[in-house]
């Protein structure tokens, strides 16, 4: 990793915890409110740690990407949790064969990049 991409995912760690120091919930409530703080702190640990051996540039940039399309989305609709994508479901595809596999590409593809890892951890 080059000192400038060190010093860009540090930057972002700090402030993806200056955001959950200063966090209010769309309800205003002050269990909820505590409980989204402790769920951003908790994502964000748990992501930079699954990712601190990445040496790959190019996944790496993905990774980087990804951390700040979460964190706009999260500041824009006031919510930390992933938005949810609404992709048709694969029910016409048979169950082997070429058509389950291409709609399975297909789905990867389409899947939007605040959520690449969020399968993965959850």
């Amino acid at each position: 990793m080059t000192p400038v991409t060190r010093r860009e995912v540090l930057g972002l760690y700090r402030k993806i915890f200056r955001i959950a120091k200063k966090w209010q919930s769309a309800s205003g409530q002050i269990e909820e409110t505590i409980r989204e703080k402790e769920y951003i702190k908790n994502e964000a640990k748990t992501l930079f740690r699954k990712n601190k051996n990445v040496t790959d540039p190019k996944l790496i940039k993905q990774c980087i990407e990804e951390c700040e399309a979460r964190i706009e989305i999260g500041l824009h609709y006031n919510i930390p949790y992933p938005r949810p994508i609404h992709l048709p479901p694969m029910g016409l595809a048979h169950k082997q064969g070429r058509t389950l596999r291409h709609q399975e590409k297909l789905r990867k593809i389409s899947k939007p990049i605040y959520l690449k890892s969020h399968d993965e951890v959850s």
